[in-house]
């Protein structure tokens, strides 16, 4: 009887823990806002990096899609950008299939950065791993807050992910400009249709 209640108990810990979702550490960039700050929970993926907490720096005051405060990263002519990441809450295991959403927008009065730019995206077994990058989005050119839909695979099992501002493909073409990341749900599992 006491084995069949730790296999019981077992069964259900890990019945239990299939389609819990993944969280992330403050993934509304909830912080005062600042110039050159990384907000609460995030750290830098680059020595140049020095996001800003918005509104009200820098010439930005859009309001936020969730909650007071959002962050924004920019590329510079010198081709140096921004990166912030964290590490999640579990494993994103290997072959599953995942999915999320984050609100992205842009600002055409940021302090002379005002070109659009892309947002990477990537995942991988250590702090601002580049080994999978996961998503790359067109350059966001919208003022208005829009939602995108990322879903990946792994195809390595990841602990972190990380988020960067940059250029064409990926290259850094001294441009001037900036992208607002906000609201960034759970990472869910996909639901099969």
């Amino acid at each position: 009887m006491r084995l069949l209640t730790i296999i019981l108990c077992f069964l259900l810990c890990v019945i239990s823990s299939f389609g819990q979702s993944i969280t992330l550490n403050n993934p509304s960039f909830e912080d005062a806002p600042a110039d050159a700050t990384t907000p609460m929970g995030w750290f830098e993926c680059t020595e140049t990096t020095t996001p800003d907490i918005f509104p009200g720096y820098w010439g930005v005051y859009e309001e936020a899609s969730d909650g007071d405060t959002y962050v924004g990263m920019i590329i510079r002519e010198d081709r140096s950008y921004e990166a912030i990441g964290q590490r999640v809450s579990a494993t994103m295991q290997k072959d599953q299939c995942y999915k999320f959403t984050i609100d992205l927008a842009h600002s055409n009065t940021y302090a002379g950065y005002d070109a659009p730019a892309k947002l990477r995206v990537y995942i991988g077994p250590s702090k601002c791993s580049t080994s999978q990058m996961v998503y790359e989005s067109d350059f966001i050119k919208d003022e208005e807050w829009k939602t995108y839909l990322i879903e990946f695979s792994p195809k390595e099992d990841a602990n972190y992910i990380f988020f960067e501002a940059v250029d064409k493909k990926g290259i850094i073409l001294g441009s001037k400009g900036n992208i607002l990341l906000d609201a960034i749900s759970s990472i869910d599992i996909c639901t099969k249709a």
